[in-house]
This record gives C-alpha cells, structure tokens and sequence, in this order.
C-alpha cells in the first residue's frame, strides 16, 4: 500500500486508506503539492499572522459535536516476512511478546482515552503489520479496555485485518468471539506466481477459502484488498481476476494501485531490469475497467478506491469526513483534541515506530507518543477538503460549516477562474448538496486537489488580512488622541 501520486496524471488510487499512517502520508503528499502552487506572499502572511476567522475556527473544533466521538486505530506492527513491495513500519518478531504487547496495547488505550475524553468509540480497526498473528485474547482485551473508558456500542463496527494463510483462516471464529464483526482480507492478487512475486505468504486458493470462512461468520461485512499495477499485468488478466473474485465475495471492495518505494525488494528488480512494471495508459485503463466490473455487479463506489454493496466502511469514512480518531499501538497516528490536558486545539499525533522503543515508553509513562502538532485553522480545513473530496458524496454544506462556520464551499470555492474551469470542464461539482467531483472528475481527483487547495488557502489568506487590516483600523480610531 502506498502514499497518492500527486501527478495531475494520476489513474486512479494510489492509496486504500484503512491504516492511519497511510492516510497521514496521503494528506501531506497531496497538500505538499497544493503549497508548492501557492504564492510566498501568501505563505508568509498565513503562517505568520493570528486573526479572528482562525480563532472561531478553532474553537469549533473544540466543540463537543467534534469531540464527544473518535474513532481507534490498533496497529499490530508485526509480519512474519516483509513484501518485496512494502515499506511500512513492520517487524519480524524474534520471540513471542504477546502478553507484553496486549499489555501495553491496553495500557496505552486507556491513556489515550482519558486524554482525549471522549465518552463514544464509533469504531475499532486493527491493521498492521499482520494482526491476525495476534492472539485472539489480545482483541478481546484491547476492547474490554475501550468499553472500560467509553461508550463502544454492541452494534459499533469492529475491524480486523486478515493475512488469508491457512493459520489466519483457522482464527476466524476465535476472532469473532473476541468482538470482530467484520473482516479485511488482503487477498492482493489471485495469481500464485505473482503473490509469489510480491513475496506473499499465501495462495490464491487459500485467499478463496478464507474469503468464504469470512463471510460464513461475518456474512455481508467482509471487504477484500485487490491490487492493481502488478509486474506483467494485463488489463484482460486483470478484468478476468476481478470477476473470478467477485463470484466468492461480492460485499465491499478496496483497490489499491501498486507502485514502487525506494528501499524496498521490488524498487530494486525494476530498477535492474529484472521486472517490468505496467506503463501508465495501462494502470489508467485497469481503474477504468475495475469501476465498470464493480459498477456492472452492483458494488457502488463510495469513494475513490472503496466498492460496496450495502454496508460501506464507517471507520474509513470516518477519516474521510474529518472526525476525530485516535492511533495506538507502535506508528500509528491520531487526531484529536486532548481536553484531558486542557487541549482546545486539534493535534496530530504519531506513535514512536519502534516497538521495543514504543514498550518501553508505554510501560514507562503510559503511552508511546512521539510527537504531536497543533493544527492550525487552515491546516484543518485542509485536511478536511483532501479526505473529503475523495469520497464521491463528497463534501456538503452543513459538514464544511462544522469545520468553518464563517467561510461556506462557496464563499471559498465560488469565484476561482481555476475552480470555475473544472466546473465548466464538468470534472468538478459545487451546487446545493456540495462540493464533489463528478464520475469522470473522480479519476482526476489528484489534478484537481492542487488547484482546491491553492484558492482554500488563498480565502484564508485574504481574511486573515482583512481581519487584521479591521483590527488595526479599529485600534487607531479607539486610542486617544
């Protein structure tokens, strides 16, 4: 899985977004490419001056409508191998810890929670790393933890990820026992040569078998991961795939673009000319055709990579609709306001990577954060704007208002001679319901942020000037003379 290609040629998903890392490292990838289109002056102005637009923002963040709910992340940061395509925080574990990672895993949600006060958990998401190579038990715990410190709902969805080797099919139940009512199954590739090739542990019969065990225990709430992009990949190969694995699980979708990080196994082929990766024209046409399949079988797209029948994911759309989530466990990341320190602002949060770094603090003072960073206004907003526009509902009115009660989707948006192109063009939608792109736009969604985030940043920018312009205006003709 991998960060968003911010190239205006982008075909489609570059990232499926579960994981909270993964979804950090889309926001910063695409709002680096927006700031780079925006002027110094501006730049300067907006990271240098306070104002009121910024201030009422941010106490609407702290509001309870905002606060009162999060969502958690656990990170399990453990694999048996490492993929020849992954460059995530993963780990070979060189023994059985087990009960000290449960312990910390626990410890560490508590912390979190009383930190951020929050009195309902909407959802729970175990990702990793390979968390299905956790003991069932420690699932259990960590959600009697969560249940300890705040309201989490029989009905709350809860999320586990699944390697579909034999060991993880033969844990399913035991899992559900535990609390898990719904699983992610990284089936990636229904070819054995190529899940050999990617340096997978498992086959594609074994994915078949695991996907059926799923959604005998948890039927209609089971998605499976799909990669496109692969080495000697074929759009007919691919399109063949798709339907193959739609006859065994037709629930909800999540496609993922393959591409190549440095450091990794695969970076390493392709630069030596021992693998040859798809060229972009094909990538683009292998997104058209999976939307299409999807479509044509009845999975609606809800987002840019997410496919669902009936039941979408509510703690993926929970990181696309702003709210509050909080990260656990070694790399994860969180968003919340900590009002259990007195926090008014929003923060970004990261989890030491390390995990026998990351247990040494947890046992040493609770929680393994490394570093938080206050969100300014706009940073916010802009957050808001990249997970947002994924989504095809995209983002509506009542929602961006949350975020910022003096600036509407139109008073922002409105009046840009960029904005006003992908309008005419017809890959951009802004009319009573919102702000989304449309069928065609949402292909093109990484051209179109750049241009988004330039015009969000500028409105900011013109009323931080403007308010401090008033504020100067205001103090000379009230001092005396």
């Amino acid at each position: 899985m991998v960060e968003p290609d911010s190239c205006c040629r982008c075909p489609g998903p570059r990232v499926q977004v579960k994981d909270t890392r993964k979804t950090d490292r889309m926001i910063k990838h695409t709002l680096r490419a927006g700031r780079r289109a925006v002027s110094a002056g501006l730049r300067c102005f907006s990271e240098t001056s306070g104002g009121g637009v910024t201030e009422d923002g941010l106490e609407r963040t702290g509001s309870p409508r905002l606060t009162k709910q999060a969502s958690l992340y656990v990170h399990w940061p453990y694999c048996l191998r490492r993929c020849s395509y992954c460059n995530f925080n993963k780990y070979i574990a060189r023994e059985n810890n087990d009960p000290v990672m449960t312990e910390c895993l626990q410890r560490e949600t508590e912390t979190l929670l009383q930190l951020s006060q929050v009195s309902c958990i909407t959802s729970v998401f175990f990702g990793g790393g390979t968390p299905s190579l956790a003991h069932p038990s420690t699932i259990a715990a960590v959600l009697q933890t969560v249940s300890r410190r705040a309201y989490l709902s029989d009905e709350a969805e809860i999320t586990l990820e699944v390697n579909p080797t034999p060991v993880g099919k033969s844990k399913l139940e035991d899992f559900c026992r535990a609390g898990v009512n719904r699983f992610s199954i990284g089936v990636q590739s229904l070819q054995d040569e190529d899940l050999k090739s990617l340096g997978r542990d498992h086959s594609s019969h074994q994915a078949l078998q695991t996907v059926e065990e799923a959604r005998r225990l948890c039927p209609g709430r089971v998605s499976v991961d799909v990669m496109f992009g692969r080495p000697r990949q074929s759009v007919a190969s691919w399109e063949k795939e798709l339907s193959e694995l739609l006859r065994v699980c037709d629930d909800h979708v999540s496609l993922y673009q393959l591409t190549l990080e440095r450091g990794t196994q695969l970076f390493k082929q392709v630069l030596g000319g021992g693998v040859t990766m798809p060229d972009e024209d094909v990538t683009a046409e292998m997104y058209r055709c999976a939307r299409r399949t999807l479509h044509q079988r009845g999975l609606l797209q809800y987002e840019v990579s997410n496919f669902a029948r009936h039941a979408v994911s509510h703690h993926n759309t929970s990181y696309w609709k702003g709210r509050q989530y909080i990260g656990v466990g070694p790399g994860a990341h969180g968003r919340f306001v900590p009002l259990g320190e007195g926090g008014v602002l929003r923060e970004a949060r990261t989890q030491t990577l390390d995990p026998d770094a990351w247990i040494r603090e947890v046992q040493q003072r609770g929680h393994g954060t490394r570093r938080r960073i206050q969100l300014s206004h706009l940073e916010l907003l802009e957050e808001v704007l990249v997970m947002g526009m994924r989504m095809t509902d995209g983002i509506n009115h009542k929602h961006w208002e949350m975020f910022s009660p003096q600036l509407g989707l139109r008073e922002v948006f409105g009046t840009s001679s960029d904005v006003q192109e992908l309008l005419q063009s017809g890959h951009l939608i802004l009319d009573d319901r919102g702000l989304r792109c449309s069928w065609d736009g949402l292909v093109l969604l990484d051209s179109i942020l750049p241009a988004l985030l330039v015009e969000l940043e500028r409105q900011i920018s013109q009323r931080l000037q403007s308010d401090h312009h008033d504020g100067q205006t205001k103090s000379q003709t009230s001092s005396p003379r």
